[in-house]
């Protein structure tokens, strides 16, 4: 009689002390590298640590990587079943990292400049371990990147359409609204959309809270994404209705609830009932995780497996022969560029800035009168503020001039606004790009139109000065800044607003000033450029 075989498990693979002795030598020239980048780019690092200090937004930054080293901890069982193999093929995505980070910083772009400090980071890990363990590793990898604090370049979108919809659905539930800009008006009172409002702590929270659900939860692709997708979608409509709640409990109740620090309150206690109901429904189609620390978790063949053949001490001497040559090349390549930052600071002139007199053919200059309209430019070098006259018509005439530019004195900066949102004698009702002549060429400006008190309405164009040459993008002024430092011409660059009175003429009558008055703010602009 013949009997069944009976199926035979086969043990799970085990660490042994080879591969213990792999791990040992790894970890410690990882270590060495971690602590060789934090010193180079301890700046770095300080400044997103103090931004995730001051700022509500990006407070969960102090979380992101203590999570990160949990997920790690938690497949530490597959991860010695892999042996660590430094990789060259990292090297020069670190060169790369590392000139990215250079731009960043010279061009005071915090997103950049730490970005790539946090890339850097995760680089390490591929050259000193190995593109294998590295690609085990990739999602606690990858979930650094939430430390960097990044996203308000949104604010103004998620700002209008908050307004968008508030005032909508105001509408639709019979009140009547009057819309300036990001302010309206309904017969119960006046409300403003401000930073608070936009809702991108709210996106920022929910965007990582729900990655990590959904790493953990589910297995498949589809499903992760899927779930991503709602935690991008969800927090945005969610403070959309909770805008129109407030504003609504506000006018049914005559402002006695919701009108004051209580309606944010209200906002957070709505926001976390949204996201915790998210998370239920999300948990419906949880997926049971891969066992952790499997034999299954290597792919066979994998050049990363435990070969136990190899004697820990055998492997030590042929890891110190592979493995030296790419840890000094990640130590050189990483400190190349903050020796180059050096050098850009070097060359970068520091002198105090003096702006000369506006003086125009044909109209005459006086002081710009107490309380009058200008633009929210943070710690400028110099400033001229003026108003010039002719045939009864006036122009304002703004200049910030900026000099030895860093992360709290810079041009460009998302500080850096016509009028803040909270602002609360001027409005900004419009925005939008303008094609007018400028020194013989037709330029690209920022045209705006603002409302101040007694109803007065502004318009006023927008540009920037950078080392001579003029532009309106936010952008390409930043590159072009950067530019101009590491090639030695330093980071001298200005603001120009004009503005008049709005109506029919005003476009004209700021055409016909900046025809006349260019010769002079371009005179003064490089000779203060020149003084340096």
């Amino acid at each position: 009689m013949k009997r069944d075989a009976l199926p035979i498990a086969l043990p799970a693979a085990r660490p042994t002390d080879e591969a213990a002795a792999r791990w040992r030598y790894a970890l410690v020239l990882l270590g060495v590298t971690l602590a060789w980048i934090f010193a180079w780019y301890f700046d770095t690092a300080k400044a997103m640590a103090g931004i995730w200090a001051r700022s509500e937004t990006f407070a969960h930054g102090f979380i992101v990587a203590p999570i990160s080293l949990w997920l790690i901890w938690r497949m530490r069982v597959t991860l010695r079943m892999l042996s660590p193999r430094p990789s060259w093929v990292a090297v020069p995505a670190l060169a790369v990292a590392g000139f990215a980070w250079l731009l960043g910083d010279v061009g005071a772009v915090n997103a950049v400049s730490q970005g790539s400090f946090v890339t850097l980071v995760v680089l390490a890990v591929p050259a000193i371990l190995g593109i294998e363990v590295a690609r085990a590793m990739t999602f606690p990898l990858l979930f650094l990147f939430f430390c960097v604090p990044f996203g308000e370049f949104l604010l103004p979108v998620l700002m209008e359409r908050t307004a968008d919809f508030t005032v909508l659905a105001v509408r639709a539930s019979g009140v009547p609204v009057y819309r300036e800009g990001l302010h309206f008006v309904i017969p119960s009172g006046r409300w403003s959309i401000i930073e608070a409002c936009s809702g991108i702590r709210y996106l920022i929270a929910s965007l990582m809270a729900g990655t990590l659900f959904a790493y953990l939860s589910y297995r498949s692709t589809s499903r992760r994404i899927a779930f991503i997708g709602v935690a991008i979608a969800l927090p945005i409509v969610a403070n959309w209705l909770r805008a129109y709640i407030i504003v609504m409990l506000g006018h049914l109740s005559d402002n006695r609830i919701a009108a004051g620090v209580d309606h944010l309150i209200y906002g957070w206690a709505f926001f976390g009932l949204v996201m915790l109901l998210m998370f239920w429904v999300g948990a419906k189609w949880r997926e049971e995780p891969a066992a952790v620390g499997s034999a299954a978790a290597i792919a066979p063949g994998s050049s990363s497996a435990v070969d136990p053949a190899v004697p820990g001490d055998a492997f030590a001497r042929g890891a110190m022969a592979t493995g030296w040559p790419v840890f000094a090349a990640v130590l050189v390549v990483t400190a190349l560029w903050p020796l180059a930052r050096i050098a850009a600071d070097m060359r970068t002139a520091h002198a105090a800035v003096s702006l000369g007199t506006i003086e125009v053919p044909g109209w005459t200059t006086e002081t710009a009168p107490e309380g009058a309209w200008a633009p929210h430019f943070e710690n400028p070098s110099a400033v001229r503020h003026v108003v010039l006259r002719k045939d009864g018509t006036a122009v304002g005439i703004y200049i910030a001039y900026y000099r030895g530019q860093d992360f709290d004195r810079k041009l460009v900066s998302s500080n850096n606004v016509l009028v803040r949102s909270s602002d609360t004698s001027w409005t900004r009702l419009a925005e939008a790009s303008a094609s007018v002549a400028i020194d013989g060429a037709t330029r690209t400006i920022v045209s705006a139109r603002i409302r101040g008190d007694a109803d007065r309405v502004l318009r006023a164009w927008k540009w920037y000065w950078i080392d001579g040459n003029l532009t309106a993008n936010d952008a390409w002024a930043k590159a072009a800044i950067a530019w101009s430092k590491l090639t030695g011409h330093g980071d001298d660059s200005a603001l120009v607003v004009v503005y008049t009175t709005d109506g029919e003429a005003a476009a004209a009558t700021l055409q016909s000033f900046v025809h006349d008055a260019w010769p002079s703010i371009s005179a003064i602009l490089t000779s203060a450029r020149q003084s340096k």
